[in-house]
C-alpha cells in the first residue's frame, strides 16, 4: 500500500493517518489519484496529488493510499484516473467530495475512508431538476452538523463506523435509516435500525460503535415514509469487514457508500415550441406566461417537464426570416415576441386597451404572423414605455435588473439602434461603429444623446421579458415541472456577439451538417464555427455566461448538435449548400500519403470534373450554359468562370445575368445543375494549406469518381473510410473533454444532448462518461443498417420521442409513406396485415406507448403527437403540423397549436388517457399513485391497431 503525497502538519499537532479505498478497474497504462482543496491532497493540482496503488481482493482491484493530516482536518476532494505522466484520462461525476473526520480522534488514529467511484448517471440527480424541482424532498429539513459525536468512551475492541449514503430521490417527508444483522442495525427491522441525519447536498450520515468480533456486518440502506412505510434498497447486502490481523488497524471506517439503489427514475413530458401555444389572452402567438397554462396542463397530464425550443432574440433580418429561433441576435436577450404587453402596466389607457383587443383578433390566426405580431407588440410596447419609462426605470427592481445584466444589455441595445439606423444588422457596414469598443459603446448609451430613449426602451423591453419568464419559471418550480431550454449550436454572423466578440468566431467560414437523414446534401446553416483556441484562453468565459444565463430560468437544456463539440461541419462562407465541406478539427490527408499511394493529378482530383458528356445532361440546352458558365480549357475539358466558380456567385449570376431570359422557366434546375458540377470532385483543397486534402461526403456517387482507374479509386475508398471513421477518434475525444465538462460544471442544470446525424464512434462512450442524456427518435436509428428504432432496447441515459420539431409528426410521417408504413407495421407491430393508411388514434397510442415503456430515463412528445390521441385533434392535415423543414433554409416556422391552451385544459378526457399512460408506465413518483389516472390504457394488439374487432 503506498503512502505518498505530502503531510499536513506535525507530530505534536496530533496528527492521524488517512488510509481511502477505492474499488476500481482500469485499463494497461491507467492509475488513480486523489486530488483536494488542502496541501496535502495537492490543493486541487492533480500533479501533486496523492497517488494510489492497486491491491488485489477477492474479485476487485481496490484503489489505495494514505497521507498524515492534522486531526482536525477537513478538506474537499475528487478521484481521477491519469496516465503514466499524471496526465487526466477522466474524472468521477457529481460534486466534490466533503471529508469532515469523526470527532473524538487520537493522536496515531487511522481512519479508513471506503469510497465510491461516482458515476455520472447517478450525479444527474444532484442537479437542480431533480434536487431543486422534482424531487426537493429535503426542503426544510433540519441540515445538522457534518461531524458526528460519540456518546461513549472507546476501549481497544471498539470500531467506529461512519455510514454516508447519498439519497437525492428521497420522498418529501421521508427519513433514512441503515438496518442490518447486528443489534446496532436493528437486526434487519427498519423500525429498530439506525438512524441517519441529513447533513447537506443530499448525504445522509450516521455513526456506530461495534465490536471487533461482530465483523463482518451485513447491512442495507431504507426509506422510511412519513406514513411510517418503509423501502428497502434495492441489491445485495451490503458488507463491512475489518482486517484483524494487521499489526495497525483501522479505529475509525467510513463508509462512503454512493447513492441507494433503487428502481431507475423514469420520468415524462411535453415539447412545444412558445411560439406555438395559443391562449385566450396572447397576441398572435405564444407567451411566456401561457407556459403556467401549459404547466397546469402537463401536471394534469402526469408530466415532469417541458422542453422549449430557443427563446432568444433573431431580430437580425427585420422580416420573417427571423423566424428561425437557432439564427441568435444575441444569445443573451430574449426574445421581444414572447412579451405580453397587457402585463407590462396597471394602468394602460383606454386607448391602447383598445388597440390591444384589436390586435388581438386581427393576429388571431391559424399560423403566427411573425412580421405583423412583432411589429404589433413593440408599437404597443413603445406607447406604453412613453407613458410610463420614468416610473420603471427609477425602479429599484429595473435598477438591480440593468446592474446584474449590463454586461450583455448595453451591447444589445446598442446594437438595436445601430441595426435600425443603418437599416441593417451586418455591422461590417456600419461605419466608425463597426469595430466594437467599450469607449465607443458608452457614448452611444449615455444620457443626453438624441436616441436615448431608444436604448431605454430595449432595456425596458429586456426587463419585462425577464420579469415575466421568471414569473413562468417560478410558477413550474412550485409545480415540481423542469422548464427545459435549448442551447443553439451557433449565432447568427450579423450579431451582438459576433460584434462585440469577434476573435471567437471565424468569419470567413459557415457551420452545417454534412448529408445525413434531414438532407442527402447537407445543411449549410450559415453561422460562423467558432475559433475555440481564442474561446479557451478565458477558460470559455462566453460559454459559462450563456449557460449561467439560460439557468436563471431553466433547470434543464438541450445542447442543439452536440457533436459540433466533437467536431463541426465547416464549410467556406462562399458554400450555399452543406455538401462541400470539412470536419473542424481534423487530421487532413496529405500530399505525401497519395503520392505514396501513387496518386499525383491533384488538379483532376480537386478541381470540378466537367467533360462534354457531362453537360449534355442538359440537353440541347447544354451549349447555353457552356457559353455563359464555362470556359473550355481543354477539347471537352471545361472549367468555371471567375464570376460563377462557388454556390453563391452561381446563384447571383442566374439572377443578374443579362443573359437570364434564356433561362426564366429553367432558374431552378439550371442552378442544381451547376451546383452538380460544382461539386462533382473528389478532394477538397485545404485553402490555408494547398498541400492538404479533405475527400468530399460521398465521393462515390461522382462521375468524377467513377471516371478514375482501379486502382486510384481503391485508394480513395480507403482513405475516405480512415478520414471519417479512423483517424479522427482521439482527437475528437479530446475535443469535446475540453469543451463540454466546461459547460456542464457552468450551471446546475440537467443537460441532455441532441446527438443526431453522423455520430462518430468516440461521442456516445464521452456522453455516457460526462452524464449527458442522449436522443433517440424512433425514425431515425443510431443502430446501422436499422430503418425503426426498439425503444425498448434504448439505453437507460437517453431521452426518446417518435418525432421532434427537425422532422414531420408522427401522423404526417405515417401517412406521408406507403411502403415504410407497410414496412413499420410488419417489423415493429409484427402484423403481414395491410396497415391504416390514416395514423389513427389507435396507430398513435400503440407508438406512444412503445415510448413511455421505454427504458429511457426521459419519454419526451411534441405535443403535436399527444393531441393526436384524440380524433377531434387532428382535423387540421397532419403536414401543417410541422414545425420545421432541415432541407429549406428559408422555412417559415410559424406552426401554431389550432386549440388554446384553457380549452386543453378543460378537456379532462385527453388528460387522463395520457396520465393512464404515464401511470401504466411507471413513469412517475416510486410508489405513488397519480391520481386520476386513467387505468384503461391497456396495450393495443395489432386487431385493434387495425381497427377490426
Amino acid at each position: 500500500m503506498a503512502s505518498s503525497g505530502p503531510t499536513s502538519g506535525k507530530k505534536s499537532l496530533n496528527t492521524v493517518t488517512l488510509l481511502f479505498k477505492l474499488p476500481y478497474y482500469t485499463q494497461w497504462g491507467q492509475s488513480l489519484l486523489i486530488t483536494g482543496s488542502e496541501p496535502a491532497l495537492g490543493s486541487w493540482n492533480v500533479k501533486q496529488g496523492l497517488s494510489l496503488s492497486p491491491v488485489h481482493q477477492d474479485n476487485e482491484l481496490i484503489w489505495c493510499g494514505k497521507v498524515s493530516v492534522a486531526a482536525a482536518f477537513t478538506c474537499e476532494y475528487k478521484y481521477y484516473v491519469v496516465d503514466d505522466n499524471k496526465n487526466v484520462l477522466r474524472w468521477e461525476a457529481g460534486e466534490n467530495r466533503k471529508l469532515v473526520l469523526p470527532s473524538g480522534v487520537q493522536e496515531g488514529d487511522i481512519i479508513e475512508i471506503r469510497d465510491w467511484w461516482q458515476d455520472a448517471s447517478e450525479a444527474l440527480f444532484l442537479r437542480s431538476a431533480f434536487k431543486n424541482v422534482v424531487f426537493n424532498a429535503t426542503e426544510g429539513v433540519k441540515k445538522e452538523s457534518q461531524s458526528a459525536s460519540l456518546n461513549k468512551s472507546l476501549d481497544p475492541e471498539d470500531i467506529v463506523v461512519q455510514f454516508v449514503i447519498s439519497c437525492p430521490r428521497l420522498e418529501s417527508g421521508s427519513t433514512v435509516v441503515v438496518t442490518g444483522s447486528n443489534p446496532q442495525l436493528g437486526r434487519w427491522q427498519a423500525q429498530d435500525g439506525l438512524k441517519l441525519t441529513y447533513v447537506g447536498d443530499s448525504l445522509w450520515k450516521a455513526i456506530c460503535v461495534l465490536r471487533k468480533s461482530e465483523f463482518p456486518v451485513k447491512y442495507k440502506y431504507c426509506q422510511i415514509s412519513q406514513a411510517g412505510n418503509s423501502s428497502l434498497e434495492l441489491g445485495p447486502n451490503r458488507e463491512v469487514d475489518i482486517d484483524l490481523s494487521s499489526p495497525k488497524q483501522s479505529r475509525y471506517v467510513v463508509l462512503s457508500d454512493g447513492a441507494l439503489r433503487d428502481e431507475p427514475w423514469r420520468g415524462a413530458g411535453v415539447a412545444v415550441p412558445v411560439f406555438s401555444i395559443r391562449s385566450d389572452e396572447d397576441l398572435g402567438v405564444g407567451e411566456f406566461l401561457d407556459l403556467k397554462l401549459l404547466v397546469d396542463w402537463a401536471v394534469n397530464s402526469g408530466f415532469h417537464l417541458v422542453q422549449l425550443l430557443p427563446i432568444n432574440d433573431t431580430s437580425v433580418n427585420g422580416m420573417w426570416w427571423d423566424s428561425y429561433p437557432y439564427s441568435s441576435l444575441s444569445v443573451f436577450a430574449l426574445h421581444p415576441l414572447y412579451l405580453r404587453v397587457q402585463a407590462l402596466s396597471d394602468a394602460i389607457p383606454a386607448d391602447v386597451k383598445e388597440e390591444i383587443q384589436q390586435a388581438k383578433k386581427q393576429l388571431d390566426k391559424k399560423d403566427v404572423d411573425y412580421e405583423a405580431t412583432l411589429s404589433s407588440k413593440l408599437s404597443i410596447a413603445r406607447k406604453i414605455f412613453n407613458l410610463e419609462k420614468d416610473k420603471v426605470l427609477n425602479s429599484s427592481s429595473f435598477k438591480q435588473f440593468l446592474s446584474e445584466n449590463e454586461e450583455w444589455l448595453k451591447p444589445y441595445a446598442a446594437f438595436c439602434f445601430l441595426r435600425d439606423f443603418f437599416e441593417t444588422s451586418d455591422h461590417s457596414q456600419w461605419g466608425r461603429f463597426s469595430q466594437f469598443s467599450k469607449e465607443k459603446l458608452e457614448k452611444l448609451i449615455s444620457e443626453g444623446t438624441l436616441h436615448h430613449d431608444v436604448i431605454h426602451f430595449h432595456y425596458y423591453v429586456q426587463y419585462h421579458l425577464y420579469m415575466q419568464l421568471s414569473d413562468a419559471a417560478a410558477y413550474a418550480r412550485k409545480k415540481k415541472v423542469i422548464l427545459k431550454g435549448d442551447l443553439p449550436i451557433g449565432v447568427d454572423r450579423n450579431s451582438v456577439d459576433t460584434w462585440v466578440y469577434p476573435t471567437l468566431f471565424r468569419m470567413n467560414t459557415a457551420t452545417g451538417a454534412p448529408p445525413d437523414y434531414f438532407d442527402k446534401n447537407g445543411q449549410n446553416w450559415g453561422f460562423p464555427t467558432y475559433n475555440w483556441e481564442e474561446m479557451s484562453k478565458d477558460n470559455y468565459g462566453w460559454w459559462r455566461a450563456r449557460l449561467t444565463q439560460m439557468a436563471k430560468y431553466f433547470t434543464a437544456y438541450r445542447i442543439d448538435h452536440i457533436l459540433g463539440f466533437f467536431r463541426i461541419w465547416e464549410l467556406p462562407d462562399h458554400a450555399a449548400t452543406g455538401l462541400l465541406g470539412k470536419f473542424r478539427p481534423s487530421i487532413p490527408l496529405s500530399q505525401e500519403e497519395f503520392l505514396s499511394e501513387g496518386l499525383w493529378d491533384f488538379n483532376r482530383m480537386s478541381r470540378p470534373y466537367i467533360r462534354q458528356e457531362i453537360l449534355e445532361k442538359f440537353g440541347s440546352f447544354w451549349t447555353v450554359i457552356a457559353a455563359n458558365f464555362l470556359n473550355e480549357y481543354q477539347k471537352q475539358c471545361y472549367e468555371f468562370k471567375e464570376d460563377c466558380n462557388t454556390e453563391k456567385k452561381i446563384i447571383a449570376k442566374i439572377k443578374t445575368s443579362p443573359e437570364k431570359s434564356l433561362w426564366l422557366e429553367k432558374e431552378d434546375s439550371i442552378r442544381r445543375g451547376l451546383f452538380d458540377l460544382l461539386q462533382n470532385v473528389v478532394l477538397i483543397r485545404d485553402p490555408e494549406d494547398p498541400t492538404k486534402f479533405y475527400p468530399r461526403f460521398n465521393l462515390e456517387d461522382t462521375s468524377s469518381f467513377r471516371d478514375l482507374d482501379e486502382h486510384s479509386k481503391n485508394v480513395l475508398r480507403r482513405l475516405y473510410y480512415d478520414y471519417y471513421f479512423a483517424r479522427q477518434e482521439n482527437l475528437w475525444r479530446q475535443n469535446a473533454l475540453k469543451t463540454l465538462p466546461v459547460l456542464l460544471n457552468s450551471s446546475d442544470m440537467l443537460a441532455c444532448g441532441e446527438d443526431l446525424g453522423l455520430i462518430p464512434a468516440c461521442v456516445h462512450p464521452v456522453m455516457q462518461e460526462l452524464g449527458l442524456i442522449g436522443l433517440r427518435i424512433q425514425r431515425m436509428p443510431s443502430e446501422p443498417n436499422t430503418e425503426f428504432g426498439i425503444p425498448s432496447q434504448y439505453s437507460y441515459m437517453t431521452v426518446c420521442a417518435p418525432s421532434c420539431h427537425d422532422c414531420s409528426t408522427l401522423r404526417a410521417w405515417w401517412e406521408e409513406d406507403e411502403g415504410r408504413r407497410s414496412r413499420f407495421y410488419k417489423t415493429v407491430v409484427g402484423s403481414d396485415e395491410e396497415p391504416p393508411s390514416r395514423c389513427t388514434p389507435e396507430v398513435v397510442h400503440f407508438i406512444v406507448q412503445q415510448h413511455f415503456d421505454a427504458p429511457s430515463m426521459w419519454a419526451i412528445f411534441p405535443l403535436q403527437d399527444l393531441l393526436a390521441l384524440k380524433d377531434k385533434y387532428t382535423s387540421r392535415p397532419a403536414p401543417e403540423e410541422t414545425i420545421n423543414d432541415p432541407t429549406n433554409p428559408r422555412h417559415y416556422w410559424r406552426f401554431r397549436v389550432h386549440v388554446t391552451l384553457e380549452s386543453l385544459l378543460d378537456d379532462k378526457d385527453i388528460q387522463a388517457t395520457i396520465k393512464g399512460l404515464v401511470t401504466s408506465s411507471g413513469r412517475s413518483f416510486p410508489g405513488k399513485k397519480v391520481e386520476g389516472a386513467d387505468e384503461s390504457g391497456e396495450k393495443l394488439s395489432k386487431v385493434q391497431l387495425n381497427g377490426k374487432a
